[in-house]
């Protein structure tokens, strides 16, 4: 056996060995159903902040995002700027779920719009969207940490095996300890994340030969653009430094191969809305209710998130996916002689690029085999720290929302985390099986998922924003938009492929289906909404939005600033992440001329880097300036003091 497997099972043992000691030291604290479900509202501003950027910034961020880099160069490396976006959702709704989370006792995001809207129909959507985000989520997840294992024991560990072993681990300490214990791991499982991402970035740019041989060799990459995947965009730049255009259009209404790459202005903003529902999600809102005060929203959406990853996005993995093309992983490169001094990669990249990172580790097994142990532990931290906190949420989703509402009203707190605890083991079993069974069906839905986290932002913008949006509105609107979603995936056309139907392909016109979702969803909600208004719902409604306003109404002199936030955050939009980033292509240098460039790396790279930082200031000046995310300039006094009892909330 290798020394690099030996020290791998140490750290792994020490790992899971922390984890099982955090579910146990939840589950002796877990007292109530408030305590399991929500950890007590009482999670510290460190703990969330870390746990949060955890929960945000999963395995998919380790293993899949420098494996499309590499695939698909700096046109899909505008995805880094998730690292804002997603934080952005919660600018803009966690603050003022937590008002209302401690004002009424809400435990889950479907007792929250129940209670707003006067109806259970949406109550019922949400938790189908926690379902069908946690299952396949966890799924993916749980199969990258089997394949993680496959790759660095050299098949000593079977794929399947160490799948399922990690999401015994993680059903163990989930479902004993609840979101506390998931919250304190994911502390660790933050900084693992992070470390091990600036890690492999430095190995990567060592292996390349420092900063300046990449950057020479991304120049002798301009100047043939017609090598790589996907050849030239119609403007003749290497479709690795630029991107393909605003939008493409065919006549099929779907992507051509052909013209440079996928990645045009249009796709990376409807991208980057189908991320922004990793936050807006129905995990999230439990997380935004477990907070004692809305104080590490900011620092967290700002510094932790924005800033710190980031960084480590735009510089780290971009080291990761833009070295390997030079390292021999990809076949097109090492045959046109652009390659670094050493190629120590394999070809087999190429076809699998989610196997970038494990490579990167493998190339320190015979110097450091200690620290191919330590990286693979923070890889599978980071694969567990998104999928542990959906777990515990839907668990408790199905709890409150469908045991609690309809079978038991009365259930108490031993009854509650019971079922909570059965919902997480069906929760866990269902991902396995999805995973074990059928790997297409799962990176089916998996394709679903963060697309229909998104489709809640008009029901979350109702609740803490617009009270004209009305209970029919909100809810037809969500459930077309589900439907656009799966028409505009795989799975919908595949669906439709079975009726002879063949209408359109996946992403037409370069939307993502988030985007064309989220048209459907608020194509119905604004005439429905219009054509529903009944004074007395409307003065229900109202009442919510009256103590919002009362709790965190900005100053006078701050308020006239709206509009400038409004205009800002657009035209950040518009240039970083839509279709004015095309100008990124050419403004600081031609791709194909190194002389021209005017901060020595491609004029691409420096967009992205120029509007990262642009965009941290954007985002202090919402959560910080302008209050969104701070604490409420009015003490918020909870109308219960016995959590999760099983009162109803219609009565308070």
């Amino acid at each position: 056996m290798e020394a690099k497997v030996y020290w791998l099972f140490i750290f792994v043992a020490l790992y899971w060995g922390y984890c099982i000691a955090m579910g146990i030291k939840g589950a002796r604290q877990a007292k109530t159903a408030s305590d399991y479900f929500v950890a007590g509202r009482k999670i510290s501003l460190w703990v969330f902040i870390l746990a949060a950027t955890a929960t945000s910034f999963s395995g998919w961020t380790f293993m899949g995002h420098p494996g499309l880099v590499f695939r698909d160069g700096f046109q899909y490396a505008y995805a880094s700027f998730y690292a804002i976006t997603i934080p952005f959702t919660g600018v803009m709704f966690l603050k003022r779920q937590w008002m209302l989370g401690k004002r009424f006792g809400y435990v889950t995001p479907g007792e929250m719009f129940s209670d707003y809207f006067q109806g259970d129909a949406i109550r019922i959507l949400t938790v189908i969207v926690a379902l069908l985000f946690s299952i396949p989520y966890l799924g993916l997840q749980l199969g990258a940490s089997g394949y993680l294992f496959d790759v660095l024991t050299n098949g000593l560990i079977p794929e399947d095996l160490g799948m399922w072993l990690l999401a015994i681990v993680v059903l163990l300490y989930v479902a004993s300890g609840g979101l506390r214990a998931v919250a304190y791991v994911d502390t660790a499982q933050c900084i693992m994340l992070a470390a091990g991402i600036v890690i492999t970035g430095l190995i990567a740019i060592s292996a390349v030969g420092g900063l300046g041989q990449l950057t020479d060799l991304l120049a002798r990459m301009g100047t043939h653009p017609e090598v790589g995947k996907w050849g030239a965009t119609p403007e003749g730049h290497s479709a690795y430094l630029a991107i393909p255009g605003m939008i493409q259009y065919t006549a099929g209404y779907t992507v051509d191969p052909t013209t440079g790459g996928l990645w045009t202005g249009i796709m990376i903003l409807t991208y980057m809305f189908a991320l922004m529902g990793i936050q807006a999600a129905p995990a999230f809102s439990m997380w935004a209710f477990s907070n004692n005060d809305p104080e590490p929203f900011a620092p967290q959406q700002v510094w932790a998130s924005s800033l710190v990853i980031g960084f480590i996005l735009f510089v780290f993995t971009a080291f990761q996916g833009l070295g390997a093309q030079f390292l021999g992983a990809n076949p097109a490169f090492v045959d046109a002689g652009i390659v670094a001094q050493s190629t120590p990669l394999p070809a087999s990249i190429s076809e699998k690029p989610d196997s970038i990172v494990p490579h990167y580790f493998n190339l320190l097994a015979d110097q450091a085999p200690w620290l191919v142990g330590l990286l693979a532990v923070c890889a599978l931290a980071a694969m567990q720290s998104t999928g542990a906190a959906y777990m515990s949420t839907a668990g408790g989703m199905l709890t409150r929302d469908l045991y609690k509402r309809y079978l038991n009203p009365a259930a108490g707190h031993a009854t509650q985390k019971l079922f909570g605890r059965l919902g997480v083991v069906v929760i866990v079993l269902l991902a396995l099986l999805l995973a074990t069974v059928s790997e297409d069906a799962l990176v089916l839905m998996g394709g679903l998922a963060v697309a229909f986290g998104f489709q809640m932002w008009p029901s979350l913008a109702a609740v803490c924003w617009f009270p004209w949006i009305t209970r029919q509105g909100a809810t037809w609107g969500l459930a077309g938009g589900l439907i656009a979603v799966i028409l505009t995936e795989k799975l919908g056309l595949q669906l439709l492929g079975t009726l002879g139907l063949e209408p359109w392909g996946r992403w037409p016109l370069t939307i993502h289906s988030a985007g064309w979702g989220i048209l459907v969803n608020l194509a119905i909600l604004v005439p429905v909404s219009a054509l529903t208004q009944d004074g007395h719902a409307r003065a229900h409604r109202q009442k919510y939005h009256d103590f919002l306003y009362e709790h965190a109404a900005l100053p006078a002199t701050k308020a006239k600033l709206k509009p400038v936030a409004w205009i800002v955050t657009i035209a950040w939009m518009f240039f970083a992440i839509g279709p004015g980033a095309v100008i990124g292509n050419t403004i600081f240098g031609n791709p194909a001329d190194q002389s021209s460039w005017v901060f020595g790396i491609p004029s691409i790279w420096a967009w992205q880097i120029i509007f990262w930082i642009i965009g941290v200031a954007i985002m202090w000046f919402l959560a910080y300036w302008m209050e969104m995310s701070r604490i409420p300039n009015k003490k918020v006094e909870a109308l219960t003091e016995d959590f999760g009892d099983g009162v109803p909330n219609a009565a308070r």
